[in-house]
């Protein structure tokens, strides 16, 4: 694993594959909950995503998801981080979702995200660097403001 300094939307716009950082909850109109963060962020760039992040859930569950559009190639995966959009982060959910895009990318190219949970999940980057470094090699990059 690597960690850089910028802004993750830059290497997106080189073409690299990112993640964003997510939770579980899909809202009575079917969007997921994208309200803060990376998420909303993402959200601002591709207005359609949240419905299509919350009609994954709906069907998948809380997980690793590609919100490659029908018609879009936009190299972006979700990164569950929490169950519920006001919940701190969870460790355990963090790991999985590690594990997942770890697995999913056992052979392709690099992937850039945000330090997960340590944001708006309120968690340590002491505490989550270990987890993720059980699961990224050199391919994953951590990209730091």
């Amino acid at each position: 694993m690597k960690e850089v300094s910028g802004n993750i939307w830059d290497y997106h716009n080189k073409g690299d594959w990112i993640a964003i950082t997510t939770n579980g909850d899909v809202k009575s109109n079917g969007e997921a909950v994208m309200g803060k963060g990376v998420a909303l962020q993402a959200k601002r760039r591709f207005p359609e995503l949240p419905y299509e992040l919350g009609q994954a859930i709906k069907v998948y569950g809380n997980r690793v998801i590609l919100l490659d559009g029908m018609m879009k190639v936009r190299k972006i995966f979700s990164f569950p981080v929490k169950h519920h959009w006001w919940e701190k982060a969870s460790l355990e959910l963090i790991k999985e979702s590690a594990e997942n895009l770890a697995a999913i990318l056992a052979t392709s190219s690099v992937l850039y995200t945000v330090r997960p949970g340590c944001g708006n999940g309120g968690l340590d980057w002491k505490d989550v660097k270990p987890i993720l470094e059980e699961y990224f090699d050199d391919r994953f990059v951590i990209v730091q403001n």
